[in-house]
């Protein structure tokens, strides 16, 4: 499914909702204590490393009558506000939809799928 912009002087633009959950990724990640892109069957190290590089995973768009709906799939570090984050992410991604595209977003549910802990870095051994 793509959107569909009309300009009767130059014709259509195509906007993929692949690209939209692209932007809408990015903006999460841009969130301090957010790792977006978060598969929410794997909360391992490897997903939160792999989240980074897939922004559109995790992240559903939906159209509904001419407007983005967005579900998106977090994971928060420990020590930062949830709810705070969560916020954030939906201001983050409605601003970036509404300035890149230029599309009105209905709403940003935002799913907080797991707390990653830092694993403490491990002791040199001194000699």
């Amino acid at each position: 499914m793509s959107n569909v912009f009309v300009d009767e002087k130059f014709g259509e633009i195509h906007i993929s909702n692949e690209v939209l959950a692209v932007i809408a990724g990015t903006a999460a990640s841009e969130v301090e204590g957010v790792i977006a892109g978060a598969n929410p069957h794997h909360f391992g190290d490897m997903s939160a490393r792999t989240a980074r590089r897939n922004f559109a995973k995790g992240v559903k768009i939906t159209l509904e009558e001419g407007k983005v709906k967005v579900s998106i799939t977090i994971i928060i570090k420990y020590g930062h506000k949830i709810h705070a984050s969560a916020k954030e992410v939906q201001s983050r991604i409605i601003t970036a939809l509404d300035t890149m595209v230029g599309m009105e977003v209905s709403e940003v549910n935002v799913n907080v799928a797991a707390l990653r802990f830092e694993r403490p870095t491990a002791r040199r051994r001194q000699s």
